[in-house]
């Protein structure tokens, strides 16, 4: 069961993103969630898409891309922050992963609806999100990685 906040949060990004031209994703915790892991804490909705589908998302939403959102851990070609819904949605596109190999890029190769309030929001397939998660090697994300093979 998502939590209320959650649950409204993926609804308006779900109607954010009616008309993306492009796939796009829910990562990290929130997909965690939707693949039903409970419990699992969502403090903010993580969203990748295209460079061009987040242009367009945050000329809409008027939200300025942040140019300091690199870490160095991750790094975005645009990168925002979606303040509106109950929780913060980070909005990342061309999102690349700092690795032994180098910077590499977080691009899911699988897509699966899931309907929140009949309304479709997409993740990764549970497999390809656990090896997602593994790849950010925090342990939070281990944990969340372990939870999902659970």
């Amino acid at each position: 069961m998502l939590a209320p906040d959650l649950r409204e949060t993926l609804v308006m990004v779900a109607e954010a993103m009616r008309d993306a031209r492009d796939p796009w994703w829910v990562i990290a915790s929130a997909a965690v969630a939707l693949h039903g892991v409970t419990p699992i804490e969502v403090g903010d909705v993580d969203l990748v898409m295209s460079v061009g589908d987040a242009r367009r998302l945050m000329d809409a939403l008027g939200i300025t891309p942040i140019e300091d959102g690199a870490s160095s851990l991750f790094r975005s070609t645009l990168f925002g922050r979606w303040e509106t819904p109950p929780l913060i949605v980070e909005i990342m596109a061309g999102f690349y992963v700092a690795t032994a190999a180098g910077w590499t890029e977080v691009l899911p190769r699988t897509r699966m609806p899931v309907l929140v309030e009949g309304s479709v929001v997409y993740v990764p397939e549970r497999e390809k999100l656990a090896g997602m998660l593994r790849l950010f090697g925090r342990p939070k994300d281990l944990e969340r990685a372990r939870l999902l093979a659970s």
